[in-house]
């Protein structure tokens, strides 16, 4: 009797392995008849599945294409579709692989430029979800590591394909992640001249000068390096600062009507403790000094 379930036991699990096989290769079944209508049906299938939006299945499908036909005829293009497979199934790291792999193996592939475009496309959403939308927090406030990298993928690509067909979307996002940046940079400034960190806010007006020198952001960081150097006592660096400020942005809020340049009401605001504030300027009021002037004309 035992040795007869044993038996009875034996076959089902021999049955359920069958199964098991069976259900695994019943998809790879239809392209296994034929070597030269395999790497096709392979390929239109992994297109159908990008366009049902079932991305994890395409990149199945195209790591497949790509291991069984290396030298076919689909195989280049299969490369390019993984990086935007990888992409839309939130995989960053896997689609800046997968571009770069493509860069490497096909220099010279007349649409190697789309794999430059998607990696500055896929660290500039690194960050974004879906809840982002929802957020009320500044993204200057955030992480920026991959918006930088974004920037620099976008000015690599633009660099070496400038007439390519994403330009256009590769310099708006290049426009919207200079101006994020130089705001970012402008919030460490402010931080730093808060805490008397003179030098050090100085050094952060000026790379937004130097590095992000057409964002909405300059203005202010000629303004920072006016205020930093002159509490330093250093008035020639200042007064430079101030005659550019003045040439570029004559109807800066800190220009008086007589075109002088007036920053104490700045120090006002940036001093001001919680306390101050939640008093309106009642109590702990912030420990002044006197106008400070600086004579454009000099």
């Amino acid at each position: 009797m035992a040795r007869t379930a044993a038996a009875a036991l034996l076959c089902l699990l021999i049955v359920a392995c069958a199964s098991h096989e069976t259900a695994q290769d019943k998809k790879h079944k239809k392209y296994d008849k034929d070597e030269n209508t395999t790497e096709q049906v392979l390929y239109r299938s992994a297109e159908s599945s990008i366009r049902s939006s079932n991305y994890k299945d395409a990149i199945s499908k195209l790591e497949r294409l790509e291991a069984r036909f290396p030298f076919g005829r689909y195989a280049e293009q299969a490369q390019l579709e993984l990086i935007y497979a990888h992409y839309m199934s939130f995989e960053p790291e896997a689609a800046r692989s997968a571009a770069d792999r493509f860069i490497r193996l096909h220099p010279l592939h007349p649409n190697v430029d789309y794999a430059y475009y998607m990696k500055g496309i896929t660290s500039f959403n690194q960050d974004r979800g879906f809840l982002d939308r929802f957020r009320s927090a500044d993204p200057v406030h955030r992480d920026l590591t991959h918006n930088r990298q974004a920037f620099a993928d976008f000015a690599e690509f633009l660099a070496r394909f400038p007439q390519s067909y994403y330009a256009s979307d590769a310099r708006l996002r290049m426009v919207y992640l200079r101006n994020l940046l130089a705001r970012a940079e402008i919030e460490v400034a402010e931080y730093y001249m808060r805490r008397g960190a003179y030098v050090a806010a100085a050094n952060r007006a000026r790379n937004v000068v130097e590095h992000y020198d057409e964002s909405q952001s300059v203005a202010d960081a000629l303004a920072i390096q006016i205020e930093a150097n002159w509490r330093l006592g250093m008035t020639d660096p200042a007064r430079d600062a101030l005659k550019v400020l003045a040439l570029n942005y004559p109807h800066y809020p800190a220009f008086d009507k007589d075109g002088q340049f007036v920053f104490s009401e700045s120090v006002l605001n940036r001093d001001r403790s919680w306390l101050n504030m939640m008093t309106w300027g009642l109590l702990d009021r912030p420990n002044v000094p006197p106008p400070i002037t600086i004579d454009v004309s000099g």
